[in-house]
């Protein structure tokens, strides 16, 4: 059922314009002026309205721009009365799609309120359709901080230079590397992606270089590795720093001379490859400590994106949020919007997962929320619900109760799996050490849960 706000100050026409759209089976929001009427849109999902030039405390034409402001996509039917004529042509200037005039005809308003929904809907199918083909590249935001890494990385692609992206879990590193590939002439080549951090020591240089036949134990075929999957294309290397002193001196060695041996091999093999890598930690600072190579990250570095944490552009907050529900109702077609207190609530948030915490919230409102229009309450409740503890009747959580035996077991230990990763930044050593575990069992258990880095 669509949603009409009718703005007017004489409550005859209010009320005989309700009656009218009531019969068609609309749902009719009234207000008495523009202040109202504006409260309304903030806090009711609205798909059309009809708006009386004149009004009391906030002219017509002023409630028509700040309805512009807070709702673009809403559409607007001016009601003007006779000697008005000339301020309702401005208004439809203004973005109101048409108007009619006082005294109102029942046929006229009823056709004009059916385009202006058919127009919505149009509208609204056109932007689910262009953000549907957006590329996986994308990079939401209009913040300084955001364009300069966007800027950085079109630079980047015209080039075949190797990148180094340091930020935090969950900013994006991984989109910067796509956006920068689909950019570059590289782009008809693979974009190979390796999260070093989940791969243990001991099949880093299989997974990186690929091995013979008969290399090692379980080597019964012979395996192409990373690099010579990535040829012709980029290779990004996630979470770079996990590598071991080793493994970081025969990636020197590759990207240098764009050489290599595969396990068990004689063949020095070569592949044309773009490097990109990318870190959560503070690669000087591990210099230091003696656990990365100086020459392999000058090698990197050659050109250094820094992507900003989200409570750093926290202006792409309301974009981010509206994209990522977008992206969800396209796909479930339950259409959710948030208030404008809720967006308020949202940007004030520190955000400690970054963007991919954003998005995860915005997946559970869109699933969750029964609200068309999702309060800054629902927000929160949604938002803590990870923190907040059991509160179901006995000693067991309520999401363990309706689980035999076994599916509770492996439920707590992916979840406390995740915890220990989290708690030790996707480190596997310490994760595993921290769970009294090998790292090769971790690395198991993760592959068997499906795991995956920064969940």
């Amino acid at each position: 059922m669509n949603t009409i706000l009718v703005i007017d100050d004489e409550p005859a026409i209010r009320s005989a314009v309700r009656d009218i759209l009531a019969d068609e089976k609309y749902r009719v929001l009234l207000a008495e002026d523009g202040v109202v009427g504006l409260e309304i849109i903030q806090s009711e999902r609205v798909d059309l309205v009809v708006l009386d030039v004149r009004l009391p405390r906030m002219g017509g034409m002023d409630v028509l721009k700040e309805i512009r402001r807070l709702k673009p996509e809403l559409e607007v039917l001016v009601v003007s009365g006779h000697g008005t004529i000339d301020m309702a042509v401005q208004a439809v200037r203004l973005g109101a799609f048409d108007f009619i005039e006082k005294p109102l005809s029942i046929d006229r308003l009823l056709t004009a309120v059916r385009n202006g929904l058919s127009m919505a809907s149009l509208r609204a199918e056109n932007r689910r359709l262009r953000r549907a083909v957006l590329r996986e590249d994308e990079i939401i935001g209009d913040s300084a901080a955001i364009r300069e890494v966007r800027d950085l990385a079109d630079q980047a692609a015209k080039s075949d230079a190797r990148v180094l992206i340091t930020g935090e879990n969950g900013t994006g590193k991984e989109l910067v590397a796509r956006r920068i590939h689909a950019a570059s002439e590289r782009v008809r080549g693979p974009f190979v992606a390796v999260n070093c951090a989940a791969i243990p020591d001991t099949l880093i240089e299989s997974e990186l270089f690929g091995h013979e036949k008969g290399a090692f134990t379980d080597a019964v075929s012979r395996r192409i590795g990373k690099f010579e999957a990535a040829d012709g294309g980029t290779l990004f290397l996630d979470e770079i720093a996990d590598m071991s002193l080793a493994a970081q001196a025969k990636v020197l060695r590759a990207i240098q001379d764009m050489r290599f041996e595969r396990i068990g091999g004689q063949e020095s093999l070569s592949a044309d490859v773009r490097v990109i890598a990318a870190t959560n930690k503070d690669l000087e600072a591990q210099i230091a400590a003696g656990r990365f190579r100086e020459d392999l990250y000058f090698r990197l570095a050659v050109v250094l994106i820094r992507v900003p944490p989200l409570r750093a552009r926290r202006e792409d907050i309301p974009e981010l949020c509206r994209f990522f529900l977008a992206q969800r109702n396209g796909a479930d077609g339950r259409g959710r919007e948030l208030t404008e207190e809720a967006l308020r609530f949202l940007s004030g948030h520190d955000w400690p997962g970054n963007v991919r915490e954003l998005r995860n919230l915005m997946e559970r409102v869109s699933v969750l929320s029964d609200e068309p229009l999702v309060s800054e309450a629902t927000v929160r409740r949604l938002l803590g619900a990870e923190d907040r503890p059991p509160t179901g009747p006995g000693l067991i959580p309520e999401e363990y109760s309706g689980l035999k035996l076994l599916p509770a077991k492996e439920l707590f230990e992916r979840n406390y799996l995740v915890q220990k990763l989290r708690e030790s930044e996707y480190t596997i050593t310490k994760a595993a050490q921290a769970a009294g575990i090998y790292p090769s069992a971790l690395h198991a258990k993760m592959k068997k849960y499906g795991i995956e880095s920064g969940e």
